[in-house]
């Protein structure tokens, strides 16, 4: 059944920018700089390897985007460019692990910053708790309505803006020096730490990922050929520009050693430095509502991958998961799969927490990474198209394929050596989930 075109192209560009700006930039920025030694410039150089890889690959894709109409995003990319056993394969991580596990971490964040606003302790278990009820949330609001979801999208896109560029242009010209260090954090000395700021690709990763998402509600958007290409190549220009100046604003105003000291109440604290005691609170409500919006563009993709994997026979119950309700335009089935997989995942998001045996990182930021594995197979496929005259574009068909396949590269690379022991072993989950719906797939269609 075709699905009914609701979504134009401030919604797919306001989805890129919501999901890729609004979590990361605000509790990674720390992290970028504690893996650079707290070096500004390696901050902003990491900062733009990460958008080498998203904008050249984003362009890439927008040549596929065109060429095909089949549902499920980059999983519709496999099935029409390289094999419904490769989709398959691809659509099991996106739908069972990708997507849940950022949904998950993202809601998380909400949490962290829900309770610098409201005073209380900031312990795990609270910050679990609050992250559940948002993505509970979020997904009921979703129910009742996809297109309340695609408002609520393009909102909390220009809610976000407001406290990135407020400080990308106060520290710009801000002349002030930089405020002490507060008696109650430790300061965190800069080092030097050589080539050790590779590590710092992971959290970058986690900030700017997100983009591919909006390509699984291409057959939802108004005139796609034309709209999904622009949006590929428009959005993550956004993000660079507006992530860039941030990142500057905040050290501009703060300096190294304190966001390093002070971590993810780092903009908390900028907002009382430039508006006084109720500052930090006017900032961070900005802040949770960025977040929440990265929560529900997830979700928008996140809830649909089931159905569409379901439509083309590659997952249990395909039948029933299927079946849409033609007032909503939603699979109750599949809004079940996907919600219960985000809980699952968050469980498993408060186990590796409570442990620490991801030093620092979370699960999301393993996803993202075996996500820039496998993104490369499209890239490829793309070249070949060009060689064999079907894409005529120079720059589209072998230029950013082949930068695209350099910036997940060093993605890859950044990822595995922010932990060497344990990033190599989810990778290998992530492999399993893949190598399940490849056979999965293969065994259906022998026994069709």
């Amino acid at each position: 059944m075709k699905k009914e075109q609701h979504y134009g192209l401030m919604t797919a560009i306001t989805m890129i920018v919501g999901i890729c700006i609004g979590s990361g930039i605000f509790f990674k920025a720390d992290d970028i700089l504690r893996m650079t030694g707290g070096s500004v410039l390696l901050g902003v150089l990491v900062l733009c390897i990460g958008a080498f890889s998203i904008i050249f690959g984003s362009i890439s894709l927008t040549e596929l985007s065109i060429r095909t109409d089949k549902s499920g995003g980059l999983v519709g990319y496999f099935e029409a460019f390289i094999s419904p056993k490769m989709a398959s394969a691809f659509g099991w991580f996106q739908t069972f692990l990708y997507f849940p596990t950022i949904n998950v971490v993202v809601a998380w964040a909400a949490g962290i910053y829900t309770l610098i606003v409201l005073g209380l302790p900031n312990s795990l278990e609270w910050q679990v708790l609050i992250g559940v009820v948002y993505l509970l949330l979020i997904y009921g609001m979703n129910f009742i309505s996809l297109r309340l979801g695609g408002y609520f999208q393009v909102i909390s896109t220009y809610v976000k803006l407001v406290p990135l560029i407020g400080i990308a242009v106060i520290g710009f010209f801000w002349t002030k020096g930089h405020p002490e260090l507060p008696a109650d954090l430790t300061a965190v000395p800069l080092t030097n730490v050589g080539w050790g700021w590779l590590a710092a690709l992971a959290p970058v990763a986690f900030s700017y990922d997100g983009w591919p998402i909006s390509t699984s509600i291409t057959n939802e958007i108004k005139n796609p050929k034309r709209t999904m290409p622009l949006a590929l190549t428009i959005g993550p220009l956004i993000v660079l520009a507006v992530y860039v100046t941030y990142f500057l604003g905040m050290n501009k105003l703060l300096g190294s050693e304190y966001i390093l000291a002070a971590g993810d109440q780092a903009v908390y604290a900028v907002g009382e430095w430039l508006l006084g005691p109720s500052g930090g609170t006017i900032i961070t409500l900005f802040v949770i509502i960025s977040v929440l919006g990265v929560t529900n563009g997830v979700t928008l993709g996140n809830l649909r991958m089931p159905q569409a994997l379901a439509s083309k026979g590659m997952i249990p119950q395909s039948e029933k998961i299927a079946k849409m309700d033609l007032k909503k335009q939603l699979s109750f089935a599949s809004f079940r799969v996907s919600l219960i997989c985000s809980l699952f995942w968050m469980v498993v998001h408060y186990l590796t927490q409570k442990t620490g045996i991801l030093a620092g990182g979370d699960i999301s930021e393993i996803a993202i990474v075996f996500g820039y594995m496998c993104y490369p197979i499209l890239y490829v496929k793309i070249i070949q198209m060009k060689r064999q005259g079907e894409i005529k574009s120079l720059f589209k068909g072998l230029i950013a394929p082949v930068f695209g396949i350099l910036g997940s590269l060093v993605i890859v690379v950044g990822g595995i050596v922010s932990n060497y022991t344990y990033v190599p072993i989810f990778i290998v989950i992530c492999f399993l989930f893949c190598l399940a719906g490849y056979r999965y797939y293969e065994k259906n269609v022998q026994q069709k």
